[in-house]
């Protein structure tokens, strides 16, 4: 069996499961673009986490929320991963 090590902690988990999300807007300077964000509430909110996006990215990462029924953050690496499915589905 492999050691883990010890304590487990917050920090030594990487991948967490998104529980819930929020877009935001802030505006810029007058006659600048605003910059949306993405707040990431993970494991019922044992971590959180704050994306800067562009504008297309927010639509489309929006999309991939709705539509997707269990979605997964790397916190190291901060990826987001789409259509986790049961091996053999």
């Amino acid at each position: 069996m492999p050691e883990v090590p010890q304590p487990v902690t917050d920090n030594s988990v990487k991948v967490r499961q998104l529980s819930h999300y929020q877009f935001s807007w802030v505006a810029g300077e007058p006659g600048k673009p605003g910059t949306y964000t993405l707040q990431l509430v993970l494991d019922q909110g044992a971590w959180e986490e704050v994306l800067t996006l562009d504008p297309d990215d927010a639509d489309n990462l929006q999309d991939l929320l709705t539509n997707t029924e269990t979605v997964h953050y790397d916190v190291e690496r901060r990826v987001l991963m789409f259509g986790v499915m049961k091996t053999g589905s």
